[in-house]
């Protein structure tokens, strides 16, 4: 429990149907906005809490170390409870991780896509982007069998971004003087411009 994270601000719109959590969920539509300011993760943390995967997508890209998170940004739009990635990114010291793909609250299925960029001088020798499918209960992760893409500058060529990234600016908030990680990584994204990494 010595990783922690920071501050953690959200925006919610979601109505459903039914009389318990999962029908709720399975008919749900809306909205869902986060994000993460300053905070850190560890494979330790993932097994504490039984979220191998997590544990897995975290060991592939940054080995066993704790991993700090200057942002997380996730926007989803909810439709028949099928949440599906409208921008979810994690920039970290080490690289700017896109996730794209589903979440299947109906069915409980995930279907994502986990794409990291090398940011700076600190090479991550992932060659391909990572995958997450199948039930929640046991999702299956592994390695794409296909090149790993700079899905970041393909996603503001495309001008994909833009508007989630300015969506979430409005979740930044002043925290008492303390800089904000995600207020500039967003303003570049609403700009249209990826944040910089390196290829390896």
């Amino acid at each position: 429990m010595k990783t922690s994270f920071g501050e953690l601000n959200g925006d919610a719109d979601i109505t459903g149907r039914g009389n318990s959590v999962a029908k709720l969920l399975g008919t749900a539509n809306g909205n869902l906005k986060m994000l993460i300011n300053d905070g850190a993760i560890s494979r330790e943390l993932m097994e504490l809490a039984g979220l191998n995967v997590g544990n897995y997508v975290v060991g592939k890209i940054f080995g066993d170390k704790e991993v700090k998170i200057n942002c997380a940004a996730a926007d989803f739009d909810i439709k028949t409870g099928l949440a599906t990635t409208r921008l979810f990114v994690f920039d970290t010291e080490n690289a700017i991780i896109y996730i794209d793909g589903t979440a299947n609250m109906a069915t409980e299925q995930l279907d994502l896509t986990i794409s990291p960029e090398s940011k700076g001088w600190r090479l991550i020798s992932l060659r391909s982007p990572l995958y997450v499918r199948g039930k929640f209960i046991k999702p299956d992760a592994g390695v794409k069998a296909v090149p790993l893409l700079l899905r970041g500058a393909g996603m503001v060529a495309l001008g994909v971004i833009a508007a989630p990234a300015a969506g979430l600016l409005a979740l930044v908030a002043p925290s008492g003087g303390e800089p904000n990680q995600c207020a500039p990584l967003l303003e570049q994204m609403k700009a249209g411009k990826a944040p910089k990494t390196v290829k390896d």
